[in-house]
């Protein structure tokens, strides 16, 4: 579907009498949905009928996120610009979503555009735009030019930074590679009398692990605790993150650590215990973690099913990473083309021709055909191709039962 043509069916969609989904249903859809054309479809049903201008906010993340994916930059365009006309615009927080949602998309042009346009929109300008703005240009990647916005925004518009204005502020130095300026804005926090949150303290102390510093990390680490911030479970998970390269036994200690602190490791934290096993070649005890991760109240995720399949498929086991497979399309989890190109390559080296076709055809399944060339030449490649004319097998139907 072309651009144009897909934003006239999503404005036929957002016109019609049709009724509106939960917001919840949605968001749980758009998860699962990567056809952008689709996407489109569900985000007309919610963004119309909540006044709320947060309520249906992350379905337009999630859809202008597959929009960009796409390189469907013109659609994203013409959707957010369409809002602009919708008398919720005067509401700074309605306004807000929208630079933020460009900013996801890489557009910050445009995020600049629509901030300078408030006055004209008669749209209440203060810090919660402003922290949308120094948002997208992080979200785009232009760190270097957040400093620079953070000096002239309050000047030119009389707006006053917030502890949350500094906490982006210090983002973007870490993301540019220079913690000590994110500790030197730190300092002038302090001596504003702003709240430096854990957020912000971790935020420095990942990229000083990035920079090779630890002893300088560990340090700032310590002072985040004397101060009495609430380091929460995403601060310990930073830490194990630039732990899990080294001894499984030290990422275990730290997973230990955080629960005798009263919180519960989350699937992060043990799907980097589970690469840490990987990687020193303990594959059982990898498994365990990976079998264990329910009783421990949580879920696979991507990251879960990619680690697990790469390490065995580099072990030559394919028939499990199979499995692993089946497991994270029936959770809508799937992982990235790479992992499992190295598995459909591994399943055809060992004869497993009818799990490889399988594979193939829940690909096209679940992707659209814009995303679909990459398995195309795969498949060309391994001689499956007519794996798609092919009359199913049991082997397929057990894959498709999978999907």
């Amino acid at each position: 579907m072309s651009s144009s043509t897909s934003i006239r069916h999503l404005r036929h969609l957002s016109t019609t009498a049709k009724s509106a989904i939960s917001i919840s249903k949605a968001k749980s859809k758009l998860r699962t949905e990567h056809d952008p054309d689709k996407a489109l479809e569900i985000y007309s049903s919610v963004s119309d009928h909540y006044s709320s201008p947060t309520i249906s906010r992350y379905a337009q993340d999630l859809t202008v996120r597959r929009l960009a994916k796409s390189r469907r930059f013109g659609d994203i365009e013409a959707l957010i610009e369409s809002h602009k006309k919708d008398p919720k615009i005067k509401q700074e927080s309605y306004l807000s979503t929208l630079i933020r949602s460009y900013g996801r998309a890489g557009m910050f042009d445009h995020a600049l555009r629509t901030f300078d346009q408030m006055d004209q929109l008669g749209t209440p300008r203060s810090v919660i735009s402003f922290n949308s703005l120094l948002s997208a240009c992080n979200q785009s990647k232009l760190f270097d030019k957040v400093p620079q916005l953070f000096d002239e925004i309050p000047k030119k518009y009389g707006v006053t930074p917030d502890k949350v204005s500094y906490g982006i502020l210090v983002k973007a130095y870490c993301e540019a590679g220079s913690p000590q300026r994110a500790i030197e804005i730190v300092g002038e926090m302090e001596k504003n009398g702003l709240e430096i949150t854990a957020v912000t303290y971790t935020t420095i102390v990942d990229a000083l692990y990035k920079k090779g510093q630890a002893e300088e990390a560990e340090k700032l680490w310590k002072t985040m605790v004397d101060k009495g911030c609430e380091v929460d479970v995403a601060a310990y998970n930073v830490r194990i993150m630039h732990s899990h390269g080294g001894e499984p036994e030290n990422v275990k200690a730290l997973i230990d650590k955080m629960s005798d602190a009263g919180l519960k490791p989350d699937t992060i934290s043990y799907n980097y215990l589970m690469t840490c096993y990987c990687r020193s070649g303990k594959m059982d005890e990898a498994k365990k973690v990976y079998e264990g991760l329910e009783g421990n109240g949580c879920k696979p995720n991507a990251a879960t099913f990619r680690t697990l399949i790469y390490y065995l498929c580099k072990n030559d086991d394919f028939e499990k990473g199979y499995k692993i497979f089946k497991k994270s399309v029936q959770v809508h989890k799937i992982p990235d083309f790479n992992t499992l190109k190295h598995l459909v390559e591994g399943l055809v080296k060992k004869k497993k021709i009818k799990e490889a076709k399988g594979m193939i055809r829940t690909f096209k399944k679940k992707f659209p055909p814009n995303v679909l060339n990459s398995w195309r030449k795969v498949e060309e490649s391994l001689g499956l191709a007519s794996a798609s004319s092919d009359t199913h097998s049991a082997s397929d139907e057990d894959e498709e039962a999978a999907a």
